[in-house]
């Protein structure tokens, strides 16, 4: 080629390269830009559709959104058929053994809404919220709840009800006022408040009138109060940190009416009816709290339409009526759908169960805000490095100062409405299992708010006790949090889950999942746009890393002062917050531990959360493309694989043991047979084909040692500790760690190895223990339990523990194994 030819070539190829490049980066620029687009978008629509919900489920039914200091709603009910009534009867925050039989959501779905029943039989009625949200505008939508009253078959026929709706408005620049009504003493038609506020924009709630008869009366008292037959309104002005208790505020309404007939000398010989003494008078206007309250006698429904204004239409109960309807039949088809229960739990009554029990595992979902109490003093006695350290730290607990840090704010799904009503860091992870089946995206949107609580040195509190409400179910000596405090960190567990479904999406759309505009799904828009579930991973991953790399720093354990010999000299850890009696921050309180409590202790139930941590990161590093991190991860995996058997394992007692140091300060195993011992199973740490797995089966199937017709139970009948005591993880069935097993079972009996067939017949048998164990006591209670009877099977300690309990729909959703092919003997 001629000089000029080539010099053409060489310009021409230049520009060509040039000119790609340019449109390479134009492609990436807009891949980019796109992908920003849709990552916002999926977060907008995402924090809509999550906006409102019941989300104060300490209370039988509280609306607010996922706003600091704003809206809330709640609904108080009581019987009032004589003077004395009104003093035990008002319902409002959940109560255990409060005269109920059974109350929860029957449907629910926290996008859509659902419907709840509340069966009072000490008052003979039995309550039906039902709850929706209706997409549209900038502000979340709206939302609208019926309220239906039903007498018991043994209440009288002219029962009177009092009803109160009661809205408290949070924030020094927000507005809410009461429609004046025409009549002095009341609203013959709906009431009406208007409000706004920052996060909400302009909104209008109404109460309707709705059906049911409202009593009147001819008394006297009528010509000051009126006769009755209508809603009335009262409208007072609160500080903020008194919103939050409803049920003192209209009680002391009820009182000041009260002093008021006695001041104004209504004579006890001609007393005006019950009702009607306790009976507000009408005083609408602005106000940061407003009571509307109604009367009925018998049988009553009315509605609740809270109507934004950026959606553009005002709410009717026609439109109320249509939105039940479609979320009821829409929460059957994606429950069947999603949920597909497997023999021998087709029947319908399992069905129902199974609605039941995830309806009020998601439908316990809630939103806090507030100041937490922390103790930041990084006392050197909090380090528990002499013996008799739980003394010292003690004292230091005494004598050092707690501060209020924040606020912060979380959204959590929590263990019981009653007892437990916040954030409970290892019961979440097990919450969001069966969340994260039915929508992926919301259990992500509630890991994130959990990771936002981090601190810089990547702790993140136990418990979280937010604001003076949630302190208000907790005793004072236990609303401290300490950073130094660990707990199981069950949230790994549902970060694979999320890696495993980004791996295997597949876009099938479950029956009834609602759509974005774009085409893509609300409940698995992580999962259908794998580009966009990667980078929520990789905006997370630093504070995974950050969490472990706490853990191994502040709960390491010692093996170097103590000659001890392992494969690995860096892995060994015990939990702090020892007491001799407790050790809380295990998540295992009671169980039995090595006696008296030393510094050299190692914890074998941490070292095999350490363990899962190591392999869940590994996993979400090598989704992330991060070789570095995965090599070093699986290396420290490894060691603890290895020192799980060196420093833990008893040949002698065939399980898994906590250590400590003896009186000769050398290493000494303690072995109480229990959930401990499983520990390593549990957490998927042994292979198929360990040997020292047909021993850990065997403890697992003694009828004799952990074996009992209705669970795995947590201690060891023989051991001398079995029962004793407060009995709290010393003997009962818990149903996290029996799910655990079952999970690990199943792996075990679906994988050719030497245990295969012990393994399928365990499966089979506690799957089937487990299930009709907490169904039966939940068909006999009305209710699920924190923990179940290892010789009756029936439900105790806390009531409508509808948190981790909830794990039976998974369960009943697994495998059924039995009659597969594979049994013969395996090799022990």
């Amino acid at each position: 080629m001629a000089p000029q030819g080539r010099q053409f070539a060489v310009v021409w190829l230049a520009a060509f390269l040039w000119l790609n490049s340019l449109l390479g980066l134009c492609v990436e620029a807009t891949t980019a830009n796109d992908e920003s687009i849709l990552i916002s978008e999926i977060g907008r629509q995402n924090n809509q559709s999550l906006l409102w919900g019941p989300y104060k489920p300490n209370l039988y039914f509280g609306v607010r959104p996922r706003i600091p200091l704003s809206l809330s709603a709640a609904l108080l009910w009581g019987r009032v058929d004589t003077y004395q009534d009104v003093q035990t009867s008002v319902r409002y925050t959940c109560e255990q053994n409060a005269g109920m039989q059974g109350y929860g959501w029957d449907e629910f779905d926290t996008r859509r809404g659902g419907v709840q029943s509340i069966h009072d039989i000490e008052n003979g009625i039995d309550i039906t919220t039902s709850f929706v949200k209706i997409p549209g505008g900038a502000h979340g939508g709206s939302w609208a709840a019926r309220i239906k009253g039903e007498l018991r078959e043994d209440a009288p026929a002219d029962r009177k009800t009092l009803i109160f709706f009661y809205v408290a408005q949070e924030g020094p620049e927000n507005e809410l006022e009461a429609v004046p009504s025409e009549d002095e003493f009341g609203y013959d038609e709906d009431v009406t408040l208007k409000g706004s506020s920052q996060g909400l924009g302009n909104y209008k709630l109404v109460v309707t009138r709705g059906e049911g008869t409202q009593p009147t009366s001819n008394h006297r008292l009528s010509e000051k109060r009126g006769p009755g037959g209508q809603a009335v309104v009262q409208s007072l002005t609160y500080p903020d940190e008194w919103l939050w208790q409803g049920k003192q505020v209209v009680f002391k309404q009820l009182k000041d009416g009260v002093d008021w007939l006695v001041e104004n000398q209504y004579d006890t010989n001609d007393a005006p009816p019950p009702w009607q003494v306790y009976r507000l008078a009408n005083q609408p206007g602005v106000g940061n709290i407003q009571i509307i309250q109604k009367v009925f006698e018998g049988n009553f429904e009315f509605d609740v339409l809270f109507s934004s204004e950026s959606a553009g239409k005002e709410l009717k109960s026609s439109d109320l009526t249509r939105e039940i309807q479609d979320t009821t039949e829409a929460f059957g088809e994606r429950f069947a759908s999603v949920f597909k229960l497997q023999a021998p739990f087709t029947a319908e009554k399992y069905k129902k169960f199974g609605r039941s029990m995830f309806s009020n595992l998601i439908g316990g979902i809630g939103y806090f805000y507030g100041q937490s109490v922390t103790d930041r003093s990084y006392a050197s006695e909090y380090e528990e490095e002499n013996e008799g350290f739980w003394e010292e730290a003690a004292e230091a607990r005494a004598r050092n100062k707690q501060q209020l840090e924040g606020p912060y704010e979380l959204f959590t799904s929590i263990p019981s409405r009653p007892f437990f009503p916040r954030g409970f860091l290892w019961d979440e992870g097990f919450h969001l299992l069966p969340i994260a089946d039915w929508d992926i995206d919301l259990a992500m949107e509630v890991v994130r708010s959990w990771f936002n609580l981090i601190d810089e040195d990547g702790w993140i509190a136990r418990e979280q006790i937010l604001g003076h409400e949630a302190r208000s179910k907790v005793p004072e000596e236990f609303q401290t949090q300490y950073p130094h405090y660990a707990n199981p960190p069950t949230l790994f567990f549902v970060l694979n889950a999320f890696v495993e479904k980004l791996q295997k999406a597949n876009g099938t759309l479950p029956a009834g999942t609602e759509r974005l505009s774009q085409g893509q799904l609300l409940s698995t828009a992580y999962i259908d746009n794998p580009e966009i579930g990667l980078e929520y991973l990789r905006r997370l991953y630093p504070l995974l890393r950050r969490q472990f790399d706490w853990f191994k720093k502040t709960q390491a354990g010692d093996i170097k002062s103590y000659d001890r010999k392992a494969y690995s000299t860096k892995e060994a850890y015990r939990w702090r917050g020892r007491t001799v009696t407790h050790l809380l921050t295990s998540g295992l309180d009671d169980y039995p531990r090595p006696q008296p409590p030393h510094p050299g202790e190692l914890h074998v139930d941490l070292m095999s959360w350490m363990g899962v941590m190591a392999k869940l990161l590994s996993n979400v590093a090598d989704a992330l493309g991060m070789p570095e991190e995965v090599a070093e991860l699986t290396k420290v995996r490894d060691a603890i694989e290895h020192n799980l058997d060196d420093l833990h394992w008893s040949e002698k007692d065939g399980c898994y043991c906590d250590a400590t140091i003896d009186d000769f300060e050398e290493n000494a195993l303690v072995c109480h047979k229990g959930y401990i011992s499983l520990f390593p199973f549990l957490t998927g740490l042994l292979a198929p084909d360990n040997p020292k797995l047909g021993r850990v089966l065997a403890l697992i199937g003694d009828e004799e040692e952990l074996w009992s017709p209705h669970g795995i139970r947590s201690l060891s009948l023989k051991d001398e500790f079995y029962g004793t005591n407060e009995n709290y993880w010393r003997s009962p069935v818990w149903i996290n760690i029996n799910y655990l097993a079952i999970v690990e079972l199943h792996k075990v009996a679906t994988q050719d190895g030497p245990f295969k067939a012990t393994a399928r017949d365990l499966y089979t048998r506690l799957r089937k223990n487990i299930v009709n164990t907490v169904y039966n006591s939940w068909e006999e209670t009305g209710f699920a339990w924190e923990q179940y009877d290892p010789e009756t099977g029936k439900g105790q300690r806390t009531q409508h523990f509808t948190g981790w309990t909830s794990l039976v729909v998974k369960i009943m959703a697994m495998d059924d194994l039995e009659g597969t092919s594979g049994h013969g003997h395996d090799e022990l």
